[in-house]
Order: structure tokens, then C-alpha cells, then sequence
């Protein structure tokens, strides 16, 4: 297939869910960025299988966009197909097994399992993002990583094929999963749950939400932590936490500004869109803040966040 069939195909096919040259900005909690080539919402398994092959045949690029957070699009934007998935159906598999979409919120999950008195989920209350993103990058919070959870996870590789993959054959490990390596798309994913009660629930997802208000700053756009912390391997100096917030506010970063981005006041590892902040003025100071730790103290750090386009800087 051309690549002009395959634009003309899928326009035909996806009628007003197919936009060309469309701003990505908006879709992204840092609401910077430039558009999408192509933007298509796939709304079905069959819709999915069917896009990714034809788009590996037409040799265009596939670049899957969840609920926008942990992402950086490049002002220049991304060419290809970004792809959003409409996969948002949640259901009960037996007593052990809640089965949700790619394209289901975290917190829509949350408030799903705890509804019905199922535990196990609770703690990521407040997660921005969805499903697909929290697999990918294996969401942690408060020392858990989602992968504790995960039975397993339906995939779409690049030419179509749709497998099920048990949760200890992802290749989970701190902030990444095997999908990183492969480029396959998360389709769904079967949560582990066990029966509790609605109010205990409730409140650990209450003190979930309370503590993130009290340490990110999220009034502002970003995109959440920029950076990972240090891992085992790396030599923090002694008397400061392992962590890359701890190391950049060492550094004396906090409030530190370039263009309209600027590293938060409240949590050193944000950096927050002032609301004139461009991608590459985002890019720019995370690369100040890595130069900066390791001039400071010889720790280098690895990006959390997934920059997705070409930049100029970084």
C-alpha cells in the first residue's frame, strides 16, 4: 500500500476520527507541542490491528498517545499516525481479575475497583494518564510498582498480530517494560484485585490524593517527574536522599527559568509550563538540571519523561 492510499483509506474510514496536521498541545498535560501529521481515534481491537499493518506496509510511523502526561511532544510535532485509543470498557473477569482498556483513566480504574470493593488499585488514585501509558512505563507510586498488580496485558505488534502476555513475561523494571524495546501496543491489561471494603478503600485513595496535592505542583501544566531516580548502581553523595528531586534541589535549581519553563518551587523533579513555556524551552532546562547534577555530584540522570518528535536541543 501507498503511503497516499493509505491516508486516503483511513480518512475514508475514520471519517471525523481521522484529523490531519492536528494540534497535539491540547491533548498533553504540558500543553506544549506541535501537531500530529495524521491524529486518529480507534475506537476497536479490529480498527487497531488493521491501522498498524497497513501503516507498516505504507511504511508511516505509528506513535500510540494515551492521557498526554509523562510526554514532551516536539514543537515541530510528530509525523506519522498518533494514535489515541478508545478502548474504555472495564469488566470483572472472576473474583481475582478486573480486565480493562487501553484507553480507560487510571483514576476511572481506580474509582471502578473501589466502587465495587475490589482492592489492590487503590493506591494510584491521582495517577494521571491511562491504562496503556501505566503499563508501558510501569507506573509506580509509593514504592509499588503497577506491575504487583498485573495478571496480562494484550498487545498489538507492529504487523497486526494481537498476543497475551502474562505479566512476569513484560520485562517490568523501573519505569519501562519490554513494550520500550518492541514498539508493540498495549490493547488491554487484567488487573489482580481482592475483595475489601468500600471505605477503607476510599481512604487510602483519599491519602493518596492528599499527600500528591501537598508535594507536586498540580495546578500548573506538566507532565509529571522529568527524571528517574538514581538506581542502585549510581553513587549519590552522602546526606542526600536518592532521589532526582533531592539531587536538583541540592543543585540549587528550584525556581530556575528558561523561556516559560521553569523547575517547581514545590517539587524539584517538575518542571511547569508558566502558559508561554515552548517544548524546546522545556528540553533546554531539563538538560540544565541533567548538566548541573552531574557536574555538581557526578550522578547522571535518565530521562522519566518520553520526548516524542525531533528536538533541537537534548
Amino acid at each position: 500500500m501507498t503511503r497516499d492510499a493509505f491516508v486516503a483509506r483511513w480518512a475514508a474510514a475514520l471519517g471525523d476520527r481521522w484529523q490531519a496536521d492536528a494540534p497535539l498541545a491540547p491533548l498533553t498535560t504540558f500543553k506544549v507541542g506541535g501537531p500530529a501529521e495524521f491524529l486518529a481515534d480507534i475506537s476497536s481491537e479490529a480498527e487497531l490491528r488493521a491501522l498498524v499493518r497497513e501503516a507498516s506496509d505504507a511504511g508511516i510511523p505509528v506513535t500510540p498517545l494515551g492521557g498526554g502526561s509523562n510526554v514532551l511532544v516536539a514543537d515541530e510535532g510528530i509525523r506519522g499516525v498518533v494514535v489515541r485509543l478508545r478502548l474504555t470498557d472495564i469488566e470483572r473477569v472472576d473474583r481475582e481479575t478486573v480486565r480493562a482498556g487501553a484507553g480507560v483513566t487510571i483514576n476511572g480504574l481506580v474509582r471502578w475497583t473501589i466502587g465495587r470493593g475490589l482492592a489492590g488499585l487503590e493506591a494510584w488514585a491521582g495517577t494521571p494518564g491511562t491504562v496503556g501509558g501505566a503499563i508501558r512505563g510501569n507506573a509506580h507510586w509509593g514504592g509499588q510498582d503497577i506491575a504487583t498488580r498485573v495478571r496480562s496485558v494484550t498487545l498489538a505488534a507492529r504487523d497486526g498480530s494481537i498476543v497475551d502476555v502474562p505479566g512476569d513475561q513484560m520485562g517490568f523494571a523501573y519505569d519501562r517494560s519490554r513494550i520500550i524495546d518492541t514498539g508493540e501496543i498495549v490493547v488491554a491489561a487484567s488487573f489482580v484485585v481482592a475483595e475489601g471494603n468500600v471505605e477503607e478503600l476510599r481512604a487510602r485513595a483519599r491519602a493518596s490524593l492528599h499527600y500528591r496535592k501537598q508535594t507536586q505542583p498540580l495546578a500548573m501544566p506538566s507532565a509529571g517527574c522529568i527524571f528517574q531516580n538514581p538506581s542502585p548502581d549510581d553513587s549519590v553523595p552522602a546526606g542526600i536522599p536518592r532521589s532526582a528531586g533531592a539531587l536538583i534541589d541540592r543543585a540549587g535549581l528550584k525556581g530556575l527559568r528558561i523561556g516559560g519553563a521553569r523547575i517547581s518551587e514545590r517539587h524539584a523533579n517538575f518542571i511547569v509550563n508558566d502558559g508561554g513555556a515552548t517544548a524546546d524551552d522545556i528540553r533546554q532546562l531539563i538538560e540544565r538540571a541533567r548538566d548541573e547534577v552531574r557536574r555538581r555530584f557526578g550522578v547522571e540522570l535518565r530521562d522519566e519523561v518520553v520526548c516524542l518528535g525531533t528536538f533541537r536541543h537534548g
